[in-house]
């Protein structure tokens, strides 16, 4: 009996400690869960409460920005003169008084007029009606080389940026070659093997203006892809691709906008140096370049032929260049980089 009520009582107690140990590893794996848990809850709300401070940081910016626009006269000017400039593009053949193309050889080489309020040029056609239809293809080539450029080198630099390795080398040893030689130089070459033409010129200059859009980029998402959001992203299992668009790709945007905006002007200055060259938009195509070269002959005695395409190829310059000075003045007053 005695026996019997010993085993009893080990039976007994050895449940109870079963039991003990039972309600000791709940209440641990309940408190790991709970610290899990409260973890999980407070990285989701770090992150809401994130996005919504950037976003009400970035909408008291964006005002900053637009007022500091604002106060700078020259980018203002600029703006309009490029809405003008663009207005004219648009509605060149409502503008103009006569067709850019019509030829009246007994009216050749006359004054500003009414009828002719820019005069005429040795073929007797109307330069007003020139250079306003010479808007179209000079903003067309700019828009369309930057465009291009822009995209490629802003592409270009985030993947040679973020990647690094091999890629890098061989895309910064092919902007290194092409800023070896200079554009203009460069751009000549490349027009002459592909001659004149409209499409001819915007391969030509956009071969040529890459690189300045890739290493800017790339020198830029090198410093961005250490940054902490970065690296926050990454510790949340984010996908290459989901970092490069959401978090390096918007911080690089504003210095490409303004870099296209200041190549805008540049790439209008080779496409009618092209032309006068006789390697661009070829004649009698209106395009500011060419129009200078016909009146150089007549530069003394009717000097309006080169007057005013020049005074056009001057203010979309000037126009171009205040509007980007404007965008960097007001984008370096902005509060560092977007999370």
């Amino acid at each position: 009996m005695t026996d019997m009520t010993e085993s009893r009582c080990i039976n007994m107690t050895e449940k109870t400690a079963e039991k003990m140990t039972g309600e000791i590893s709940e209440k641990k794996t309940g408190k790991k869960a709970e610290k899990t848990a409260g973890k999980m809850i407070g990285n989701i709300a770090g992150i809401m409460i994130g996005n919504i401070a950037g976003k009400m940081i970035g909408n008291i910016t964006r005002k900053k920005q637009v007022q500091e626009f604002r106060k700078n006269r020259l980018a203002v000017l600029g703006v309009l003169l490029i809405a003008f400039l663009a207005f004219l593009a648009l509605f060149a053949p409502l503008v103009s008084p006569h067709d850019p193309l019509e030829q009246k050889l007994e009216r050749g080489l006359e004054g500003p007029s009414l009828e002719y309020p820019f005069g005429t040029d040795n073929l007797g056609r109307c330069i007003f009606s020139r250079v306003v239809y010479g808007t179209q293809v000079s903003l067309g080539i700019g828009v369309l080389v930057v465009t291009a450029t822009s995209i490629a080198g802003t592409l270009l630099g985030i993947l040679s940026g973020y990647k690094g390795g091999l890629f890098d080398e061989i895309v910064m040893r092919g902007v290194d070659i092409v800023l070896a030689f200079p554009n203009i130089i460069l751009a000549l070459v490349i027009a002459g093997l592909l001659g004149s033409g409209f499409f001819n010129v915007v391969l030509a200059l956009s071969l040529t203006q890459w690189p300045v859009y890739t290493r800017l980029v790339r020198a830029q998402v090198l410093s961005l892809k250490k940054q902490a959001f970065v690296e926050a992203a990454r510790a949340l299992r984010a996908s290459n691709f989901y970092i490069m668009r959401r978090h390096i790709l918007p911080n690089c945007m504003g210095s490409v906008v303004v870099l296209g905006t200041l190549e805008i002007a540049h790439v209008i200055i080779f496409a009618a140096a092209l032309s006068f060259l006789g390697l661009g938009i070829p004649m009698p195509t209106a395009e500011w370049g060419s129009m200078l070269k016909e009146g150089i002959p007549y530069l003394l005695s009717a000097p309006h032929l080169t007057f005013f395409p020049g005074l056009m190829i001057m203010l979309t310059v000037l126009a171009f260049n205040f509007a980007g000075d404007g965008l960097r003045d007001c984008l370096d007053t902005g509060t560092g980089v977007m999370a």
